[in-house]
């Protein structure tokens, strides 16, 4: 697996590190709130579990599956895979996501969201920013690191389900993104 790996952009520790300073931001700004993360998954189980156990906080935890990816390219429309939301009336909800690139999974999230839940306030918390030429869809409300427009797997983020499992965020070779597609 590790010799798929063109370059590691950030190591465990350095990934950790971000978690922490990332969950003291969130814990402040959420004190004293009834809190709700919703977790996109699959991608952001492992991101969740390292930043959700750094926040001292009282909160629900929610988890979505979502899907706007097939192999390495975005399908431009968003596929929920359950049709209930958890009761979040009137709770802070906060969008756990694993990378933001254009948008528009989050987006759609935050719409329906704001459509049908009756939530006090919606944002948004991802690992991954891509930096892109185009402006994306939506932003989001708290970053761990901003990359560059390459496709990336590692700390829970997969290449048709390959690598969710490496400790570190890494850059897949492109000899391995043909071996692995569909």
């Amino acid at each position: 697996m590790q010799a798929d790996i063109d370059r590691v952009l950030y190591h465990e520790s350095t990934i950790l590190s971000r978690l922490d300073e990332m969950a003291h931001t969130i814990s402040r700004d959420y004190e004293g709130k009834e809190l709700t993360v919703v977790s996109i998954l699959n991608g952001s189980f492992i991101f969740m579990a390292d930043l959700l156990r750094r926040v001292p906080l009282p909160l629900q935890i929610d988890s979505w599956s979502v899907s706007s990816y097939h192999g390495i390219k975005s399908k431009g429309r968003i596929e929920f895979r359950q049709n209930s939301i958890a009761d979040v009336s009137g709770r802070h909800v906060l969008i756990l996501d694993d990378i933001l690139d254009s948008g528009l999974t989050l987006r759609a999230i935050k719409e329906r969201l704001a459509a049908e839940s009756g939530a006090a306030s919606i944002r948004s918390c991802v690992l991954l920013r891509k930096k892109l030429q185009i402006e994306a869809a939506t932003v989001a409300d708290y970053v761990g690191f901003e990359i560059p427009d390459e496709f990336v797997v590692g700390y829970g983020l997969d290449y048709n389900e390959q690598y969710r499992n490496l400790p570190y965020i890494g850059v897949l070779k492109e000899d391995a993104i043909r071996r692995y597609a569909r």
